[in-house]
């Protein structure tokens, strides 16, 4: 470069490569190098090699049946005799070939020789072919093997990435994989149940490529990207294949990990190619799964855990979005869970303009979910679908599929015909709770004390207005826990003070009920005091729900912090909140269960016969519960819209 200093060339893996096949060709050539150094070679008469071995100048012997000759390797005290010149000039295995006639009078002469003590040295014999068309093919083959092994190891290490041709020359080659046409996708939105705002705003990108004009005629610009933001297993990446498969147009997919690689400047070199590739098929869609592995944020200081080749495809990336014409036609989709680790340079407007988050499904959009992934199994008749969905809260999509295809695999472990309701709440609960250890062994005493424990949580929740409706309980031991009740949790919007509380003193009615009948307690309450301190610090410090600390919040979302947020003098009041809240919590228990405590034992009892009982059971032991739950009353509601619909359609997805 003129002015300047010469620019040096980048190091490239290759080179090493080719060392080392040089170093194994020499090793092959010189036979293990054992030819390496081998020293000065001379010929010699038949009656020389009688006269050397005679007077002891032959340490070994190796002899070539094919061609006659024999190699004789001299000893170093005797290499002036035989050479007429020092071992440094002769090197270190100085040696004499010779022609004989009769392998027989050779094997004569070498025996007598060391019967007299002449020979002390080794005979040994070699075998080479060395005529015609097989000499040639065998000094070409070890050349012709180190090629292919050269061309090998740069197909395998330099040509990984999509395109075709030979490794170097495609190392900078998109490794995107490319859908021509909407049709080769298979997914459409009839294929993604629930998630109807995500849908909706990713139906706006599908428009803005199937009708560009109508957005830019009246000024508009159509966004650069979006990113589908959600936790795992929502169905970010089937969102992004059914924006392709309603669009129709290329659909070029990839993940994020496919940018790295051990080369330098490959990820960058492949960000170029994927949105060239893009760019020409356009209008098209550019879709990069877990975009964390190449975006997420840069180094402040480069010398303490950067990296430089990361940085620079991320740099790469972000040039190339800022690089394309507003109405290009190219729309760049992304997906990640960890949308907090991405770089705030790629969130900016102009490059991902959107962010579409895709959360856990509802209730309704669960029953959904069900119903598309019960489309392929034999399933009873009766059903109930709003129960598995009632059932489910805090499950994917993924996790619902995955209820649908152990309730499958349970069935058919039964022999059953079809999957019923129960094959699905054993799916469900072991998926939640583990598999169920019926071998395991336990007292008496030890088994009662577990039914009054469950006993008292399902006591305690049937008569407090905001607990969880009960669905069971069971004595029986499964995963780390030795028993269990199961409750269809209420997905509010808001939450009330009464209705924590009540969730607290439904956790502690187990440890209570141990105090009250058995006179003393045990660590089987664990799960549940951790629960409870954790909902009343929640309480205390976050939700302002206590009138020592009335609408305080000391929330700090720096997870690296280690000061906290408040205090010393702050901190004891809180604790002291938090115990009293917790005991208060836990009188109110103890005063419920005096209060029902025949109908609590007769529980106990009824779980140490039956060891699984159910909400109907509970319910002819203390009557009805006098509360409607919340998810009753939604699905009630849903019921009702739907049958308000002609041919009972599913309401059509807003534009």
């Amino acid at each position: 470069m003129p002015g300047g200093s010469p620019k040096m060339p980048r190091f490239n893996m290759s080179w090493i490569y080719l060392v080392i096949i040089i170093a194994l060709a020499v090793i092959f050539f010189t036979d293990g190098g054992q030819t390496i150094g081998q020293g000065t070679v001379i010929n010699a008469s038949y009656s020389d090699f009688k006269t050397y071995v005679d007077k002891g100048y032959v340490r070994q012997i190796v002899v070539n049946k094919s061609e006659s000759k024999m190699r004789l390797y001299i000893n170093a005290a005797n290499t002036r005799d035989v050479f007429h010149q020092s071992q440094q000039q002769t090197g270190a295995n100085p040696c004499v070939d010779v022609v004989y006639g009769s392998i027989d009078q050779v094997e004569q002469f070498v025996e007598a020789e060391r019967a007299a003590g002449k020979f002390k040295g080794q005979l040994k014999y070699e075998v080479e072919t060395r005529n015609g068309f097989m000499n040639l093919l065998m000094s070409i083959a070890p050349l012709a093997f180190f090629v292919f092994l050269w061309f090998f190891l740069m197909g395998r290490f330099g040509g990984s990435g999509g395109g075709g041709g030979m490794g170097i020359f495609n190392v900078g080659r998109s490794k995107a994989q490319m859908y021509e046409k909407g049709d080769d996708v298979g997914v459409t939105f009839k294929d993604v149940a629930g998630q109807v705002g995500a849908k909706q705003e990713v139906q706006e990108i599908v428009e803005f490529l199937k009708n560009p004009k109508k957005y830019t005629e009246l000024g508009g610009k159509i966004p650069k990207g979006a990113l589908l933001v959600g936790p795992p297993g929502t169905g970010k990446t089937l969102l992004a294949k059914a924006v392709a498969g309603e669009a129709g147009v290329p659909f070029f997919s990839m993940s994020g990990s496919d940018f790295v690689e051990m080369f330098v400047g490959v990820g960058a070199s492949r960000v170029r190619d994927t949105f060239s590739k893009a760019k020409d098929k356009a209008p098209s869609i550019i879709f990069i799964d877990e975009i964390d592995a190449v975006g997420r944020a840069r180094s402040k200081n480069p010398g303490f855990g950067g990296n430089d080749e990361r940085e620079n495809t991320l740099n790469a990336l972000l040039t190339e979005m800022d690089g394309f014409g507003t109405n290009s036609g190219v729309i760049i989709l992304a997906a990640t869970n960890r949308v907090d680790m991405l770089d705030k340079a790629l969130l900016r407007a102009g490059r991902f303009d959107r962010q579409i988050h895709v959360d856990l499904p509802d209730l309704n959009e669960r029953r959904e979910i069900f119903q598309v992934h019960l489309k392929p199994i034999k399933v009873d008749e009766q059903l109930d679908i709003d129960l598995l969905a009632r059932q489910t809260p805090g499950f994917s999509g993924a996790d619902i599929a995955n209820v649908c295809n152990e309730a499958a695999l349970i069935a058919a472990r039964h022999n059953s015909k079809v999957v019923g309701k129960q094959d699905f709440l054993d799916a469900v609960d072991r998926i939640i709770g583990g598999l169920e250890k019926k071998t395991k062994v336990m007292t008496a005493a030890e088994k009662r004390a577990i039914a009054l424990h469950e006993a008292g949580h399902a006591t305690i929740s049937w008569f407090c207005e905001h607990a969880n409706p009960l669905v069971k309980v069971s004595i029986v031991p499964r995963g780390n826990a030795l028993g269990a009740a199961w409750y269809l949790p209420e997905e509010r919007q808001l939450t009330t003070k009464e209705q924590l509380l009540d969730e607290m003193c439904s956790l502690l009615g187990g440890r209570a009920a141990e105090e009250l009948f058995t006179g003393h307690i045990s660590t089987g309450a664990l799960n549940d005091l951790e629960r409870s301190t954790k909902m009343a610090q929640s309480m205390i410090a976050y939700y302002g729900m206590s009138d020592v600390l009335p609408n305080i919040c000391y929330y700090d979302n720096n997870e690296y912090s280690f000061v906290k947020p408040y205090s010393s003098e702050t901190d004891r009041l809180i604790d002291g909140e938090v115990l009293k809240m917790i005991n208060e919590q836990y009188a109110r228990a103890k005063a419920l269960l005096e209060e029902h405590k025949e109908g609590h034992n007769a529980l106990a009892e009824l779980l140490i016969a039956r060891e699984v009982i159910f909400a109907e059971d509970v319910e002819k032991i203390f009557g009805k519960r006098p509360w409607a739950s919340r998810s009753e009353e939604i699905m009630e509601s849903k019921r009702e819209e739907e049958n308000t619909l002609p041919n009972n359609e599913q309401p059509a997805l807003p534009e």
